[in-house]
């Protein structure tokens, strides 16, 4: 009996038994007493929230203790500790020069100018303003932000200087799990223009979503799965064209539901031709020019090969159609939903050429029946990507009573990917990409530590099929359990967590030969792509396991040492292994004209061997230091930043050379000595480690003027050093500065920015060095006030001058510059 009595009271602590309903009401007005209408108060946890009235006042009914937020843009966020009792609670907002918005990939549901670790969040009009074909491109103007720019088809964010397997792309806090991440050709199937927002975490965030975060992570966010009641019908519609492609963009979302019930569809559709750019002149084939300044030096080389004049990006064009459905019931402690979404996308490949080269996959693949897709894009000539992929997510939320134990969180994700490679109507090489993924997590509020405890599970089952598969099949595997704890001392909160993650890596055929190494690629027409013997390789088949064990732990502390100003400084340390494609890469990669080669491989006297063990894990140690001010009309936010990272893996150009002609690598040297051309060869790019630092600083200043003039600063500067060597890191991010004006007149917004790229002259081995660019951009907006709708007809100039710009983290930088002159017209209406 007296242990039923003690479980009995350990359970009505953890999980109370009953409670009763106490209504909290009050005033919010600001500085000078005036009332502040359309206040959200929200109650921490769940979905229950009221909206102040024209006076001011609002009345919200409590069933337990609880945390009240207050928030509207334009003023500084409040949150109060309330107990369950009637009560009057009157409160003063103050104006903020930065709009506070939750970050929902902090785990601790705190908003941007709370987070100890930097973080930009992009949202609303704003996000469809900048709201571009690309994920990287939409946010390559942020502060400490770039793209990988494998022109206007496909970019990935660079954050710090780092991309690919080192910043996690994200889909509502779970794996965009598409290949952007494998090849910088791979397009990311994330759509910015249904994304209600986009958060960039600067910095290792590893403790929340484990090593492929080192780097930073992008969570875009929708509502495909609503987390809160609809009560009518809303929604929205866009429809733009650019010139610079002669494309057209139409996008929709629609949201609505009844009684708990919600639903959400949203669709779109994207075309253009390929891009134009200022006409400039190429240099040889797209990446013979690297070698100019070694192998023809003082020369006078002129053959089929001069310089041409070109006014557009060649095989850029993009056609795209995508939708998503869901559904959710929602009351006010549960929230339970499923949702699904499509992505099919048709673009060029830039530089992708197959001339004089015949792979022999008409045979393969004929009774398949791609005709059809030979006639639609025949206009185009060279080899286009064919993107595929269906997700499938469901969320399900449980937030308690007045309890230790305040929410319960899953997340649960599937995910299909496909990238074929068409040439000539015939499917080519093909990329697939199936995962899984879970997320559980609960929030607690124990001894006074806020905290949320986890355990996260991801596989993805890659494959790479035909003679372009320069990564073999692999099936990764991770499990992790992670901890992030917080309390409050006086003016300052302190954080502390720690991830354990457990990597299996698992590579079932891993073959060596020269048809592997892609030397003789008319063996395919004799051979046929089905048959993949030993006899036909010529080598040796492994079967490969790899198993790391990574921990990841971080410190923050933030102090608020004055009211609209505070101090965050956090350290990490974090460990990731390589991913399948560092380490297993073993082909040619015809996209970037480079044969790949991952860390398991060694070159002795122009022979590959497979020797994997005694692989390091890269590892991070960073410090990162934030200073904000964000009330009245003057803030900032300066980000400084040192990373120190042992056993980076970054590729190197080798100094090797292959062929179709030779079953060896060779010096660039001893290829030429055999009557061969440069441009016959293809470079031997390898993974290899190096210890890095990387450190730099990173500021966004807003002024408001007046009502109607805001004036804004931005820029960043990034360094790299690459110990024990004179060479940096290759393809790293040019530093950036950028102003930008807005006024608004009655219904008209205006906008104008100029951002300056300064050259790259820090090179990698055989790079060429980047000149400096400035684009400027003008945009108008105005407000139609149409039927009781938002309604806003917009129209935009971007690259105003037309600039030559070349980005330097593109692998075909010499022949895809960035787009020329744009104009943009468009409506967007709310309803």
């Amino acid at each position: 009996m007296k242990k039923s009595l003690i479980s009995l009271a350990v359970l009505s602590v953890v999980f109370p038994l009953t409670s009763q309903a106490a209504p909290v009401s009050g005033q919010l007005t600001d500085a000078q007493g005036n009332p502040i209408a359309g206040v959200a108060v929200h109650v921490h946890g769940k979905d229950k929230q009221v909206v102040t009235d024209n006076s001011g006042n609002y009345q919200i009914d409590l069933d337990a203790n609880s945390q009240l937020h207050f928030s509207k843009d334009g003023y500084l966020d409040k949150r109060l500790e309330v107990q369950n009792t009637t009560q009057t609670i009157n409160l003063v907002l103050e104006k903020s020069s930065i709009e506070a918005i939750t970050v929902y990939a902090s785990a601790l549901h705190k908003s941007n100018l709370e987070m100890t670790s930097p973080v930009t969040v992009i949202s609303g009009d704003e996000l469809k303003d900048r709201s571009s074909s690309t994920l990287g491109e939409t946010l390559n103007k942020l502060p400490g932000v770039n793209q990988t720019y494998f022109g206007p088809v496909s970019s990935s964010p660079v954050i710090r200087g780092l991309d690919g397997p080192r910043v996690r792309i994200m889909q509502n806090g779970l794996e965009s799990s598409d290949a952007s991440r494998v090849g910088p050709d791979h397009a990311n199937t994330n759509e910015t223009l249904s994304a209600e927002q986009i958060e960039v975490l600067r910095g290792p965030a590893t403790l929340l979503y484990g090593s492929g975060a080192i780097g930073g992570v992008v969570n875009v966010v929708d509502a495909r799965i609503p987390s809160t009641n609809y009560e009518s019908l809303e929604g929205a519609v866009e429809y733009k064209h650019d010139t610079v492609n002669e494309g057209n963009t139409a996008a929709f979302v629609l949201n609505g539901g009844d009684n708990g019930f919600n639903f959400h569809l949203d669709g779109l559709k994207r075309k253009t031709e390929d891009t134009t750019v200022p006409k400039f002149e190429a240099h040889h084939d797209e990446h013979e020019e690297e070698h100019d300044a070694e192998a023809h030096e003082g020369e006078d080389h002129h053959d089929e090969h001069d310089e041409e004049a070109i006014d557009s990006i060649e095989n850029s064009f993009i056609d795209t159609t995508a939708f998503n459905l869901g559904t959710s019931y929602v009351n006010d402690h549960l929230v339970v939903g499923i949702a699904y979404g499509r992505i099919e996308s048709d673009y060029g490949i830039p530089g992708h050429s197959h001339a004089g080269h015949d792979h022999g996959h008409e045979e393969e693949h004929e009774e398949e029946g791609h005709e059809e897709e030979h006639d639609a894009h025949e206009e185009h000539g060279d080899v286009f990507a064919r993107l595929t992929q269906d997700r499938y997510q469901a969320n399900f939320t449980y937030s308690l009573h007045d309890s230790a134990i305040e929410r319960f969180d899953v997340k649960l994700g599937y995910t299909d990917y496909r990238h074929a490679e068409i040439e000539e109507g015939m499917e080519g090489t093909v990329f697939t990409n199936e995962s899984k993924e879970l997320r559980a997590t609960a929030e607690h509020n124990l001894l006074g530590w806020h905290g949320v405890v986890g355990y996260h599970y991801y596989d993805s089952d890659y494959g790479a099929d035909g003679a372009e598969a320069f990564t073999p099949h692999s099936d990764t595997t991770q499990h992790a359990l992670f901890a992030l704890e917080e309390r409050t001392f006086g003016d300052f909160r302190v954080e502390l967590g720690a991830r354990f993650e457990s990597t299996e890596i698992d590579a079932p055929e891993i073959l060596l030969g020269h048809e592997e190494h892609g030397h003789d690629e008319h063996d395919h027409e004799e051979h046929g792509d089905e048959e993949h013997g030993d006899e036909e390789h010529h080598g040796e088949e492994y079967a490969y396991v790899g198993e790391f064990d990574s921990i990841s732990l971080s410190a923050g502390t933030i102090w608020n040492f004055q009211e609209g100003h505070s101090l965050a400084l956090s350290v990490g340390h974090s460990e990731r292994s390589p991913s399948a494609a560092e380490l297993l890469s073993n082909g040619l990669h015809i996209a970037t004209g480079t044969y790949d080669l991952g860390l398991g491989y060694e070159i002795e006297e122009g022979e590959i061997h497979f020797e994997p063990e005694n692989i390091e894990q890269e590892t991070s140690n960073n410090l990162d230091l934030t200073l904000r001010k964000f009330n009245g009309d003057f803030g900032y936010t300066i980000n400084a930043f040192y990373n120190q990272i042992d056993n980076f893996y970054f590729q190197q150009d080798t100094g090797l050379v292959i062929d179709s002609h030779h079953d060896e690598m060779l010096s660039m040297e001893e290829f030429l000595s055999h009557g061969h051309d440069e441009d016959e060869a293809t470079r031997v790019f390898q993974y290899q480690y190096a210890d890095v630092d990387l450190y730099g600083i990173e500021f966004d200043v807003h002024y408001q003027v007046n009502s109607d003039l805001m004036l804004k600063v931005m820029g960043d500067h990034i360094r790299n050093d690459v110990k024990d060597t004179s060479e940096y890191l290759p393809r790293f991010p040019q530093n950036k500065l950028g102003f930008e004006a807005e006024y608004d007149w009655q219904a008209l917004q205006l906008n104008f920015s100029a951002t300056h790229y300064f050259e790259q002259d820090k090179l990698g081995a055989h790079e060429t060095h980047t000149e400096s660019y400035t684009l400027l951009d003008i945009a108008a907006k105005y407000n139609l006030d149409v039927l009781n709708t938002d309604s806003y007809i917009f129209a935009k100039v971007q690259n105003l001058t037309d600039e030559l710009a070349f980005s330097h983290t593109s692998f075909i930088k010499d022949i895809a510059p960035l787009p020329g002159r744009n104009f943009q017209l468009g409506m967007r209406v709310y309803f």
